[in-house]
């Protein structure tokens, strides 16, 4: 089955699935921040055993982000979680180095699918048979899940990279281009998490163009 683009239209549902098909839903998170992973994950949901409030992680508490994520870890037939690094995005730019972190996140499930559900409205070459749905974190259950595994395993990086690196206030902003990270990355220049290839670090670091 060759790779293709739809926009799903339904509400949060799970996938559809054909006699013996198994569905992975994928998302990312931290294409935008100015540091830190970009992260990846890959999930197959169990059918039997549903689990009640996936949505889009941004439509979610911090608090209920977490519950979910420890209910998907436990209840899931299988779940990957993977990361590019700043390097890597550096490197590739960021819509690949989002590929690779979704490939590798596929790629561990102690499954394989013959499915996969990814959100946005581009896919990654690879040999998985697969659709991109626009919105699909709020549209599919098992993108949901996924959106949730991406959010709160980089938050948590963030939150390391804020005991490591305290001065850039990484758990207020999470990497985003906030004033405070702004201003701290002009007063301090950039730490070894931050993405060089992006125009705000380039400017801390006295880089035009």
């Amino acid at each position: 089955m060759a790779n293709q683009n739809r926009t799903a239209q339904q509400p949060l549902a799970w996938a559809t699935q054909g006699a013996g098909e198994c569905v992975a839903g994928v998302d990312e998170a931290g294409r935008g921040p100015w540091a830190g992973s970009v992260v990846a994950a890959a999930v197959i949901l169990d059918p039997a055993r549903p689990i009640a409030g996936l949505n889009d992680s941004k439509k979610l508490s911090a608090a209920k982000r977490e519950h979910l994520f420890e209910q998907i870890c436990q209840q899931a037939h299988c779940y990957h979680i993977a990361q590019a690094s700043a390097q890597e995005i550096d490197q590739l730019n960021i819509l690949q180095a989002t590929f690779l972190a979704m490939r590798r996140a596929l790629e561990g499930l102690a499954w394989q699918p013959s499915r996969v559900l990814v959100d946005g409205n581009r896919l990654p070459h690879w040999h998985y048979a697969a659709e991109a749905v626009v919105g699909g974190d709020g549209k599919v259950v098992e993108i949901a899940a996924a959106s949730i595994l991406a959010k709160v395993w980089r938050d948590r990086e963030c939150l390391a990279l804020h005991e490591q690196y305290p001065q850039y206030g990484f758990a207020q902003h999470k990497g985003y281009g906030t004033a405070l990270h702004r201003n701290a990355l002009m007063q301090y220049g950039p730490c070894p998490a931050h993405r060089r290839s992006y125009a705000p670090v380039r400017l801390a670091l006295g880089i035009s163009g």
